[in-house]
């Protein structure tokens, strides 16, 4: 008979319950550390929003009289609807099994720490009245509130079957930012051809780049068995050591390869690795992507 352990019952309870998802749960957590400003701006305008009542003015449209309120006074009033000041943020978070990985001294993967970033940004946004899409995913749509939040939790828990990621398209949305989190380790054109169409349509573009401290310290000697964590690359050697400076050259030019790219568009990029705080690069995050200017 199959067992299923208490965390697994949990979890599904959680989500039968249809409360909040753990990862937004903690996503609000970590967000709630961060002290940020309201960067939703709200004024009058065109919108759908209720604003406020005022006394019509010569010149009014009269489609745009509240009647009802105007039947409770000898006074006209208009009915002002807010104007949609947010900017849609669209945002990628890498759900390949190259982001499974987990070094013996990280709290958690890669992915983990993707997701739970992605996350805490889109609470920050939200709390903020900014519109947020997940392209490719069932959060695709921007909006903002609540209900998007979940929505956004429950497509952060999908899981890709890919080696390595490769971000959607970005350009129909037109987005004024974009957020891209991986652990970009893949083909060099899977990586940087999105990265320069969203580029293309996007006024302000961040690159998250996570990694786990042991890929870049390799900390490898003797027989190795290195294998990706989708078992679609394996290879054995005696000598791992002796692979270890050729290994750290190749990864340190993809990362200044991403620097290099994000300098040259406006860009901001940030290396992230798995030990370090995520409330750091969360606040860094909200400021670079216009939270704070």
């Amino acid at each position: 008979m199959n067992q299923t352990s208490p965390s697994h019952i949990r979890r599904d309870a959680e989500g039968l319950a249809g409360g909040l998802p753990p990862l937004l749960a903690e996503a609000q957590r970590l967000a709630a550390n961060v002290n940020f400003g309201v960067h939703g701006r709200r004024r009058s305008g065109m919108g759908e929003s209720f604003w406020q009542y005022r006394q019509a003015m010569p010149g009014d449209d009269m489609a745009s009289v509240d009647w009802r309120r105007s039947g409770r006074s000898d006074t006209v009033y208009i009915r002002e609807l807010e104007w949609e000041a947010a900017h849609t943020v669209a945002m990628w978070c890498d759900d390949a099994q190259s982001m499974e990985y987990r070094g013996k001294a990280a709290s958690g993967t890669k992915r983990e720490r993707a997701q739970l970033l992605a996350m805490a940004l889109s609470v920050l946004l939200s709390k903020g009245g900014e519109r947020i899409a997940f392209p490719a995913t069932d959060a695709g749509e921007p909006r903002t509130g609540e209900l998007h939040l979940q929505r956004i939790a429950r497509a952060l828990s999908n899981t890709g079957d890919a080696d390595y990621g490769h971000a959607p398209d970005f350009q129909d949305l037109r987005a004024a930012r974009s957020v891209f989190f991986s652990d970009f380790l893949g083909e060099e054109n899977a990586v940087f051809d999105p990265l320069k169409a969203a580029a293309e349509s996007a006024g302000v573009g961040c690159i998250v780049q996570i990694l786990d401290e042991s890929e870049e310290t390799f900390p490898f000697d003797g027989r190795v068995i290195f294998q990706s964590m989708g078992g679609g690359v394996n290879f054995e050697t005696h000598r791992a050591k002796a692979l270890r400076e050729e290994y750290q050259e190749r990864l340190a030019a993809r990362c200044d390869a991403l620097e290099s790219f994000a300098r040259k568009t406006g860009w901001r990029y940030l290396k992230h690795h798995t030990n370090e705080s995520p409330s750091a690069a969360l606040l860094w995050l909200y400021m670079a992507i216009g939270g704070q200017g």
